[in-house]
């Protein structure tokens, strides 16, 4: 069972908050904002398979492997319900788990999310596939960039949501992205309308919010999770 193997951090009580961070990361990134939520939340920081201290498994390596491993994770650990954040990669990992598994959800924050590659900037979606071709040819002599280009092969290829797999996302849901994000604002107007009821809020920064702007950030998830 793959779950036993995922690397995750715990702490606070009551009601489940799952974060998921994005690629190339691992749930470090969450450490400041956990400790704030931990006073009121069971927040749970997972390292996704092939990040952090997880293993890379048997499985295909994808995020939308990724969304079944957190299924079993919350299987393993008894979650019935959780609310689920994720960042980035994290977050279409979410909205793909959300749409899958609607039940156990409660409520659902898609944070820098697309989903597909060219939600992303023009700019930003040229820079990966340019370095996506630097590292395949430097990975014929190197482990570590055919790592790199296998993470690069994430946001390059995946993910490729529907707007029918948008629209069975029936929980609330807020759509949450800096005003410099690196995700086209019209991507985000586009999930935000598409998933039913869902929120749209824009937060002071770039892609990484969670780190330039954790106050106004933090302020945003906890008005939307305390509704």
């Amino acid at each position: 069972m793959f779950a036993e193997e995922m690397y995750y951090t715990e702490k606070g009580q009551g009601e489940p908050l799952i974060l998921l961070h994005g690629n190339g990361e691992d749930s470090s990134i969450f450490d400041k904002f956990g400790d704030k939520f931990a006073e009121k939340y069971r927040v749970i920081a997972i390292d996704t398979r092939g990040h952090g201290k997880s293993p890379m498994g048997e499985e295909p390596f994808s995020i939308y492997q990724f969304a079944e491993d957190l299924n079993e994770f919350m299987e393993m650990k008894g979650i019935e319900k959780a609310n689920i954040l994720g960042f980035s990669d994290g977050g279409n990992i979410a909205m793909i788990f959300a749409s899958r598994h609607p039940e156990k959800v409660i409520k659902l924050i898609a944070n820098g999310a697309n989903t597909k590659p060219s939600g992303m900037k023009n700019g930003i979606h040229l820079a990966m596939w340019l370095m996506y071709f630097v590292y395949s040819v430097l990975g014929i002599f190197s482990e570590k960039y055919r790592m790199k280009k296998l993470l690069f092969s994430l946001m390059l290829f995946e993910p490729k949501l529907t707007s029918e797999e948008l629209e069975s996302i029936t929980v609330p849901t807020l759509v949450l992205v800096g005003t410099d994000d690196l995700i086209k604002e019209k991507e985000s107007r586009y999930i935000a309308k598409t998933i039913p009821d869902a929120e749209l809020c824009f937060v002071l920064g770039g892609h990484m919010i969670i780190k330039e702007n954790l106050k106004d950030y933090s302020y945003a998830v906890e008005k939307f999770l305390i509704k």
